[in-house]
């Protein structure tokens, strides 16, 4: 199973990015045109340990294949599911899928006792952001120095929040 979620299409492309303006009330958000369309991928590197960083995983199968994955991570201490991985092959975008994907994180979430779910993305990642959005996430932070010292490191992580109701 393994090699079949490694193959997955993490990739996003899009012609636009958002611009992150911090203020003394929040964090503003303004959509920028770009000159040509960016493509960017999202490793799944920790696929490749033995031991994996979260506690609930789920897969998307259309006939046969593997067509979507979701990690996340339950922590305790402020019983938030933490999303670290949310991806859906890109011939089957748009189907709900990833939508059946989060419903099954919130449906472990609540089971554990969380109150929320939490997810990062990138500011350049305007697609899977829109998708965020559609699937109840709001905007609740940004970090500017999050990916300092990574190949990502002119990017700002934004973070995302979804309550959980039973």
């Amino acid at each position: 199973m393994r090699t079949q979620i490694l193959q997955l299409d993490t990739s996003f492309s899009t012609d636009a990015i958002y611009e992150v303006n911090p203020s003394s009330t929040g964090v503003l958000l303004r959509v920028i045109e770009l000159a040509k369309p960016l493509t960017k991928w999202f490793p799944l590197d920790d696929l490749k340990n033995e031991t994996w960083p979260w506690d609930f995983g789920r897969i998307a199968v259309d006939d046969c294949r593997v067509c979507g994955f979701v990690a996340a991570a339950y922590q305790e201490w402020n019983r938030r599911l933490i999303v670290s991985h949310l991806y859906v092959d890109r011939p089957y975008r748009k189907r709900g899928i990833a939508r059946s994907l989060i419903d099954s994180v919130a449906e472990y979430g609540l089971r554990r006792g969380a109150i929320n779910l939490w997810l990062e993305t990138s500011n350049l990642n305007v697609p899977g952001i829109r998708a965020y959005r559609r699937l109840g996430f709001e905007l609740c932070g940004a970090d500017a120095t999050l990916y300092l010292g990574t190949p990502a490191a002119s990017e700002q992580a934004l973070f995302f929040a979804r309550p959980l109701t039973p």
